[in-house]
């Protein structure tokens, strides 16, 4: 997930250090992608130095399970790196990164955010080539953790990784 998202970013003119799990120093970045397993938190954060304070932008899904003393793995990863956070990406389907660009219309992406992550987390799902839907704070990335069931569910009836296209007021 963090190697298509990092490509499409590149692409789009960012610099994208990739740290993997033997960890490395995050001083020089505007913002931090947790791609992880969600069991893997604590950890692979634990092995980054330079993380205090950083926008950190929760991707991670509880397939392996969760740390149920956190809200949501959101929660978890803002109670490490000490930043503003927000949950996105977790609901696309990294094999299909490479597709987005080919779609009739952009393609949503629901993201939470705290009032110091909704910008970069909008602007970073332009430019992987989302169109960005906020669904409010922080206190909503449970909810988009949990939705994972319904969207492979989805998937699997036939639907595709491109089923969900939110219609804003004015474009109906």
């Amino acid at each position: 997930m963090g190697g298509g998202l990092a490509r499409r970013w590149e692409r789009a003119g960012h610099t994208v250090t990739a740290l993997g799990r033997d960890g490395g120093d995050a001083s020089d970045a505007d913002a931090v992608v947790v791609a992880v397993p969600s069991t893997e938190i604590a950890d692979a954060l634990g092995k980054i130095s330079g993380l205090e304070g950083k926008v950190a932008i929760d991707a991670t899904n509880a397939f392996g399970g969760r740390d149920e003393g956190f809200e949501s793995l959101a929660h978890q990863v803002k109670s490490i790196v000490g930043g503003p956070a927000a949950k996105s990406f977790n609901l696309n389907f990294a094999v299909v990164y490479d597709r987005i660009d080919e779609q009739r219309v952009r393609p949503s992406n629901l993201f939470a955010a705290e009032d110091g992550a909704r910008e970069i987390a909008e602007q970073l799902n332009r430019d992987a080539g989302y169109d960005p839907v906020f669904v409010g704070g922080l206190e909503h990335a449970r909810a988009l953790e949990d939705a994972l069931g319904l969207i492979f569910a989805a998937s699997q009836a036939g639907l595709g990784p491109y089923f969900y296209r939110f219609a804003r007021p004015g474009e109906l």
